[in-house]
């Protein structure tokens, strides 16, 4: 399994974001995709999570302004960002765990300025 994510860049305080994340390869194996990100000097942490059924969850610290969702046709879990901090300047990263194997992507950064 691959995970292409994409969508990061520098953004103002208050403006808004979606990330993408397409899954390619053996996704039959993939159920859960999740959303995690770091900050400098702090340790990856749970974003988002949402099943191929379409629940989902949302973590309280975001849960009033992200929301993730899913395109099962597409491949592609999304992550949208809205009224955007500084403290949420990370590297968001895509994840995709299977019975025997936890799937990572690369990264997309995001930076919001103040």
């Amino acid at each position: 399994v691959q995970l292409q994510a994409s969508g990061g860049g520098l953004v103002q305080a208050g403006g808004f974001l979606r990330l993408s994340c397409v899954a390619s390869g053996s996704i039959s194996s993939i159920d859960v995709m999740a959303w995690y990100r770091q900050s400098a000097g702090k340790q990856r942490e749970l974003v988002a999570t949402i099943t191929r059924g379409g629940g989902y969850h949302v973590e309280d610290s975001v849960k009033d302004r992200f929301t993730i969702s899913r395109d099962n046709v597409e491949n592609t879990v999304y992550l949208g960002m809205n009224s955007l901090k500084p403290a949420d300047t990370a590297v968001y990263y895509c994840n995709a765990p299977s019975w025997n194997n936890n799937y990572w992507g690369r990264g997309t950064l995001v930076t919001v300025s103040s």
